[in-house]
């Protein structure tokens, strides 16, 4: 699964104006829905042809894989109805009847407009290169592999609620925002925590403040992160602007993307429009805190002096001096739009330092967008760092220059988040990954 905010333009068109549309204005419309909500991401494999399916999608009991979405009438939906469409999207019921695997995020996309689902629907039919590819069975045993629980689990937590509608007097940028996270951009999917039986603990706003405080678990060794109003761990320190940028560029002037936001930066929200951007920043700042008590970050220069005498006494500190500094600096403040700023980062400062450990065991790759072209590579040092030693520097970089993170770090933590690494993303083989314990 794919983790800050895969968004779209859902278009609040009218029929009229549907009408008025070409079929090539619909189909062009629909591709921009689909790469706008990164429907590539799940449903192709490493090295496979886009849409054919076969990404292998790790779940507690085991693996399942997407499906082939292209046109092709024997493997893929080319028999599909729009009505077969629909279902499938937006109320996780295939044409055959069997229900979805809720790794398909149908919760969320059952608040899709009919124009938006009219738009995707012509573009997967008209748009997309039809690929023979069968579908691959889950490696799920029997008998937890039968599908009728599934559908008992749709009647539970699957809502069959109408297409989304706006609050009356609503700023119409805000809903617009408010329905582009909730529907296809699905951010709650990876960014709202979920309950033992793995429905989201809320699909809006208006059902509490779960919606979209962060991700319960790591998700392929990542945590999604808290989109509300938090001070700490939040957006509440991060503008407007800081979100637009961050949207389209996958870089600000306080953070960096990583992990499975890499990938929804590069197929997904860097195309969308300044419209979207702007809408998607202005709804998530209208968020409240989850908690409204969160102290804020307070910045505190008193490592960044010792470190500029030379102190390096504290544990970590030598291991950030050598490994580190050059890139974020001795004041943890980094290089605006290429290297993070490590003091008051969220993710830093966020109570799970997965994340963290993972970075800094198997670096990561700032790619190159349109608007900001410039690829940069933080390289892996998960080869040459005992767990020791990177639990000693994720501790240091948590506890200094005013991050005050309370859970300290120990060797087992980062062996535990070394075993459930895949291959790095930084210029390291992963084989390399395990030589230093």
């Amino acid at each position: 699964m794919k983790m800050l905010i895969p968004a779209l333009m859902l278009g609040m068109t009218t029929f009229a104006a549907l009408a008025n549309d070409s079929g090539a204005d619909q189909i062009k419309r629909g591709e921009y829905l689909a790469r706008a909500g990164d429907c590539v991401a799940c449903h192709t494999k490493k090295g496979g042809e886009p849409f054919a399916g076969g990404l292998s999608m790790a779940t507690p009991i085991g693996d399942i894989y997407s499906t082939n979405i292209t046109p092709d009438k024997k493997t893929g939906i080319g028999d599909y109805s729009y009505d077969d469409f629909q279902k499938a999207v937006r109320h996780g019921v295939a044409k055959n009847g069997d229900t979805l695997y809720p790794a398909m995020p149908y919760p969320s996309y059952a608040v899709v407009s009919d124009e938006d689902m009219q738009a995707l629907y012509a573009w997967f039919m008209h748009g997309v290169k039809p690929v023979e590819q069968a579908n691959k069975e889950s490696d799920i045993p029997w008998p937890l592999s039968m599908r009728w629980p599934l559908a008992i689990w749709r009647g539970m937590f699957a809502p069959d609620v109408k297409a989304f509608q706006p609050i009356k007097g609503q700023d119409p940028v805000l809903a617009r925002g408010q329905y582009l996270v909730e529907g296809l951009g699905h951010c709650g999917a990876c960014h709202t925590p979920r309950s033992l039986t793995m429905q989201e603990k809320a699909l809006n706003d208006s059902e509490g403040s779960d919606y979209l405080s962060g991700s319960s678990s790591p998700i392929d060794g990542w945590t999604a992160s808290n989109l509300r109003g938090d001070n700490r761990d939040g957006l509440g320190r991060w503008s407007e602007d800081d979100l637009v940028q961050f949207l389209r560029m996958g870089r600000n002037d306080r953070t960096a993307v990583f992990g499975g936001m890499t990938d929804v930066i590069q197929h997904s929200l860097q195309h969308l429009s300044a419209e979207d951007a702007t809408a998607i920043a202005r709804y998530l700042k209208s968020l409240g805190a989850r908690d409204p008590n969160q102290v804020g970050f307070s910045e505190d220069a008193a490592v960044a002096k010792a470190l500029w005498k030379g102190d390096d006494s504290k544990p970590g500190a030598s291991v950030y001096v050598d490994s580190c500094a050059a890139c974020h600096k001795t004041d943890g403040s980094g290089y605006h739009r290429f290297f993070p700023e490590l003091r008051g980062n969220p993710v830093v400062l966020e109570e799970d330092p997965t994340s963290l450990i993972h970075i800094v065991l198997s670096g990561a790759t700032l790619p190159g967008v349109k608007d900001a072209p410039s690829s940069i590579t933080m390289p892996a040092f998960g080869w040459r760092l005992k767990d020791q030693q990177v639990a000693d520097v994720v501790n240091f970089i948590r506890t200094s220059w005013g991050n005050t993170a309370k859970t300290q770090i120990s060797a087992s933590d980062v062996a535990k988040v070394r075993k459930t690494m895949a291959e790095p993303q930084g210029d390291v083989g992963v084989e390399k990954l395990n030589v230093v314990k």
